[in-house]
């Protein structure tokens, strides 16, 4: 296929992040876009990039993400001609133990994707909708699936294999892991930064979000990831859990008769900071608050002592840490965050610099610390259009190593 402009699509249950790429002379961003609080009373599209000649930003209505799909598709009818695309590349959160790899969307794996909805009821929906309603409107587009759960799918089996009768394996039930587009690009960013040996070596990766986990890698290879079945797994989020002891839900199942469906908007969109705290799963308001009010600063503490665990928990797995890296909203945006997480880690070489940190520097650790912290803004987009100009073959790309 000759070289042609990529568009890359990241749907989130709540906002709908893009880009575009031209792919000549090299991969290179010249648009990036976001439609925002979707299903909230004033969502907002904003655009920005060489193709705009201003930022825009306008309020408009989507209740829902098919609303959103029809404000996302108008505004493109609408500029097609200036920003025209030849490959349309899709954030899919579940590929299953089926897609390992990017996959050019089709008859066959739109199939396959519709039966994969129970594993991701919350995602899974809203992104098969948005490949259909494009596939609608340039049917000639190609379009690439690009998989959350396929960077951690080589993942040694004492970490897949959940403690539970053998016979729900075969039905697809184990250790999944996500974010994987997020961790492709810090992977790949940290050796471009650092090198090969470093990020060859012990790294524990944390995309710190309102949805957030964490990845061990040791030489190269993913390890260990705290989601795990689903995205509610692992550490808490803005909205979700993370791990729970399972008798609780049989408690509240029996003893408070909820139903299935209402657990799991519970544990989805119910908790988290948001459940702990009772007013926000914004890190930023919980922030402003702590002082006054002791609910947002234990959802505060509470997020912070379970990363520091998780921490302490890879580290043990690959024995020892020589990369942190911090990533997400969280992560690459809140020195306060990061400092708590690391408080007493200097057990394991874990040693921040207060000014660097403070600073938001690309390098918060100690010049003298053994472990070296860093701090990399993700780049999902970037990576769908990679993957999709791996898998369609497209001339003069910069295409990720899976």
């Amino acid at each position: 296929m000759s070289a042609t402009n990529v568009l890359a699509i990241n749907a989130g249950s709540s906002s709908i992040k893009f880009a575009l790429f031209a792919t000549e002379p090299s991969l290179r961003q010249t648009l990036t876009g976001r439609l925002s609080g979707v299903g909230g009373s004033s969502p907002t599209l904003q655009i920005y990039g060489e193709r705009i000649q201003d930022e825009e930003s306008h309020i408009v209505t989507a209740p829902d993400h098919q609303a959103a799909v029809e404000v996302l598709l108008e505004w493109f009818d609408t500029h097609h001609d200036r920003l025209s695309f030849g490959a349309i590349g899709h954030r899919v959160v579940h590929g299953g133990d089926k897609f390992i790899g990017p996959q050019q969307i089709t008859a066959r794996v739109l199939e396959a994707l519709h039966a994969l909805r129970p594993f991701a009821p919350k995602h899974l929906p809203g992104e098969l909708l948005l490949t259909k309603a494009f596939h609608d409107r340039f049917p000639d587009v190609p379009q690439v699936a690009c998989f959350d759960t396929a960077f951690h799918h080589d993942l040694p089996r004492v970490a897949t294999l959940l403690p539970i009768p053998r016979r729900f394996e075969a039905q697809g039930v184990r250790r999944y892991g996500f974010h994987g587009l997020s961790y492709t690009y810090l992977m790949k960013e940290l050796t471009r930064l650092e090198g090969h040996e470093m990020a060859y070596g012990r790294v524990i990766l944390a995309h710190l979000g309102s949805g957030a986990s964490l990845a061990a890698v040791h030489k190269g290879k993913p390890i260990d990831t705290s989601m795990s079945f689903t995205p509610t797994g692992g550490v808490p989020m803005g909205t979700r859990s993370g791990d729970l002891d399972p008798g609780l839900l049989s408690y509240l199942a029996r003893d408070q008769h909820m139903s299935a469906v209402q657990l799991d908007t519970m544990v989805t969109c119910e908790s988290g900071l948001l459940g702990i705290s009772e007013t926000s799963f914004d890190m930023r308001d919980l922030l402003r608050r702590e002082k006054e009010d002791y609910r947002s600063a234990e959802a505060i503490a509470v997020f912070c002592y379970q990363i520091k665990k998780w921490i302490g928990a890879f580290a043990a797995a690959i024995g020892g840490v020589d990369a942190v890296v911090f990533a997400g909203g969280i992560g690459e945006n809140m020195p306060i965050i990061r400092g708590r997480i690391c408080e007493e880690l200097g057990f394991l070489g874990i040693e921040l610099d207060e000014m660097r940190n403070a600073a938001n520097g690309r390098v918060i650790s100690a010049s003298t610390a053994p472990t070296l912290v860093r701090v990399i803004n993700t780049d999902e987009q970037r990576t769908i259009a990679e993957l999709t100009c791996e898998r369609l073959r497209l001339i003069h790309t910069e295409c990720a190593v899976s």
